[in-house]
């Protein structure tokens, strides 16, 4: 009788568990998705496939005797990038922390074949190409970056002030990553991953002595890679003054300053610009945002801006109500690669920064990296709908 009256006990109190797991699950199912960062996303993906069949018209007409190429495959890229951040709003960001180390070893090995078949393509090889399309592991490397440094830094037992448990294996995986992508070459996102490891080990309490130790190796292998490479190095001594060598090193830069300086404060009309006519190469990926401002102007460029500027805010803001440590940075670490990439971009378009492969998040022409950016901000979605407040 007495065992009868305790399994009913339990069979209640193993029903009533999994009723308040069943209403937990729907109370997050019935929390929104945040509408202005999804509002935000589709302003600027919307925003960057207009600025995407303005720029590469021509040039599509040109190579491929359809003004519409590089439109319809952007298109295709976008349809999926929603996809992908709709998924990344619906999987617990929990999920992530258990999926790291395949996520890293999966870039680790994508890297290593891009290495060993990948085409090269203006010097360099970047690319897993499969069929009619391509990918570009090095976008997948830096959220994987993001991925695992948030899990470690979330874990009790590694104390970031400790140099050889919590802060030199960072250090050693971020390193070998990059090492990688150095031997591609890819230097920008080099500069990208550096910058976010950095700001993500600071806020997480690093010392001031421990980055420095590592700063300092950091800036004189930046300069080591620029100097041994005549090419990089003709770029960063030729931005400082491009009109120097206006038909040569100094070509690019200078045709995005006159794109911008054309449009001036209004711009000469969407659709109207001159700079996209063969003058500017890479006008529709790195240099967007330069016929940006030759069309749109300075209003226009300074709109775009400013909903990255909204964006970062609200990315910080969901950080700040991250349940856990682990949402806590892997919001942070989003929102900093947002930032990050968008900063070197702006000031390369505008000669403030030596000139770098880097594409205008979500704007710029590009499948891996439109890919990746909504998968990071399906991600910071998701940390949102679980926040401690609504951001």
């Amino acid at each position: 009788m007495n065992m009868t009256l305790l399994r009913r006990r339990n069979a209640h109190r193993d029903s009533r568990a999994w009723a308040d797991l069943f209403q937990e699950h729907m109370a997050l199912g019935r929390r929104r998705i945040d509408p202005l960062i999804l509002g935000i996303t589709v302003a600027l993906s919307m925003g960057g496939l207009i600025m995407v069949f303005s720029a590469s018209g021509v040039v599509a007409e040109m190579k491929y005797s359809d003004s519409t190429h590089y439109l319809q495959r952007q298109i295709v890229w976008m349809v999926l990038g929603f996809c992908m951040l709709f998924v990344g709003s619906q999987i617990d960001y929990q999920q992530w922390k258990q999926w790291v180390p395949w996520i890293v070893g999966a870039c680790v090995g994508g890297l290593l074949l891009v290495l060993a078949f990948g085409p090269q393509i203006n010097g360099a090889r970047r690319w897993l190409t499969f069929g009619f399309f391509s990918i570009q592991p090095t976008e997948m490397a830096k959220l994987a970056v993001v991925l695992y440094l948030a899990a470690f830094l979330a874990n009790p037992n590694r104390r970031v002030t400790d140099w050889r448990r919590g802060f030199l294996p960072p250090v050693v995986v971020v390193s070998g990553l990059c090492f990688l992508i150095v031997v591609e070459p890819d230097l920008g996102s080099i500069v990208v991953i550096g910058l976010v490891f950095v700001c993500m080990m600071f806020l997480a309490g690093a010392r001031l002595r421990h980055l420095a130790c590592l700063g300092l190796p950091m800036i004189l292998s930046f300069l080591a890679l620029i100097v041994v490479s005549p090419e990089r190095w003709e770029r960063f001594t030729t931005f400082l003054n491009p009109f120097q060598d206006r038909e040569g090193a100094g070509y690019q830069l200078v045709q995005s300053l006159l794109a911008l300086e054309n449009g001036g404060v209004f711009g000469v009309g969407l659709g109207q610009g001159k700079q996209k006519l063969l003058y500017l190469p890479e006008g529709h990926t790195d240099f967007v945002l330069a016929l940006v401002g030759e069309e749109l102007g300075l209003i226009g460029t300074l709109g775009l801006l400013g909903l990255f500027v909204i964006l970062v805010f609200k990315g910080f803001r969901v950080a700040a109500l991250a349940p856990d440590l682990f949402g806590r940075f892997l919001a942070l670490g989003i929102t900093l690669l947002l930032t990050m990439q968008a900063m070197i971009n702006a000031g390369v378009v505008s000669g403030m920064l030596p000139t770098k492969g880097l594409t205008l998040p979500l704007v710029s022409y590009g499948g891996s990296s439109l890919l990746t950016t909504m998968l990071a901000i399906g991600i910071l979605l998701s940390i949102a709908r679980q926040g401690r407040a609504s951001p």
